[in-house]
């Protein structure tokens, strides 16, 4: 059986330029949506955060305007209803040995962008998924994470790497940039990520050899089937 670890933030808050806390953590979608496909795969699905902490939802992940209409928050309420104990409930990051994974998915929002983007361990549990050749699926803002990874020479795991994620511009247009302390997707250039950016809160995958990664909420359920297609094309 194929298993899978979501790697959640477990921050609540975003810290602004201006040193305000601005309300976040997960995007619901983004974690609803690849766990029913991943679920519905028969897959086994195992959930860390940072010190095992419950994660927090991101209100506005809720709301009919961001979900794409009522009946559709309402089905991603209710789903995520269906996994709390799972969520209540998350291992440490501290205790994950990446061997006992087949996969390894970020889903976003902006809380991994105030700590997995430092999380020396989630830097380690990347690292070693992308050179075991584990499919890495990382999603919208949890991109972010992939800054805390480094070699044993400091080097960055995903120099060259195609990707994408939530772009600079899709920040604009949801208002926060200015007040953003960075933006994902010029952190990741800048660090020597090839970095594609599809059109703004469209569906964007970008797959490079066991990389993948989707560019914002409508992406992820493009990610999570190509992600199901590609451990189907290995058994």
């Amino acid at each position: 059986m194929t298993h899978v670890l979501f790697v959640v933030s477990a921050a609540d808050h975003w810290t602004l330029n201006d040193g305000s806390l601005h309300p976040t953590g997960y995007w619901a979608e983004e974690l609803a949506e690849p766990h029913r496909l991943f679920t519905e795969a028969g897959w086994k699905i195992s959930i860390a955060t940072p010190g095992g902490v419950a994660p927090t939802i991101d209100a506005v992940s809720l709301r009919p305007e961001s979900a794409g209409g009522e009946d559709r928050a309402a089905q991603i309420i209710d789903y995520i209803g269906t996994i709390s104990g799972e969520l209540d409930e998350p291992q440490s990051l501290d205790a994950i040995d990446v061997a006992d994974y087949d996969v390894v998915f970020y889903p976003g929002g902006h809380g991994p962008m105030e700590d997995l983007a430092v999380d020396a361990v989630s830097g380690r549990i990347l690292t070693e998924a992308l050179d075991t050749g584990r499919i890495l699926g990382v999603l919208c803002h949890a991109p972010a994470a992939l800054l805390a990874a480094k070699r044993s020479d400091d080097s960055w795991p995903f120099t060259g790497y195609r990707m994408t994620g939530f772009t600079d511009a899709e920040e604009v247009l949801g208002g926060l940039a200015p007040k953003a302390p960075w933006l994902v997707q010029s952190r990741l250039v800048e660090l020597g990520a090839d970095f594609i950016a599809g059109d703004s809160f469209a569906p964007h995958m970008e797959i490079d050899r066991n990389l993948y990664t989707g560019q914002n909420p409508a992406s992820s359920a493009e990610l999570a089937r190509a992600i199901i297609a590609a451990v189907a094309d290995k058994e």
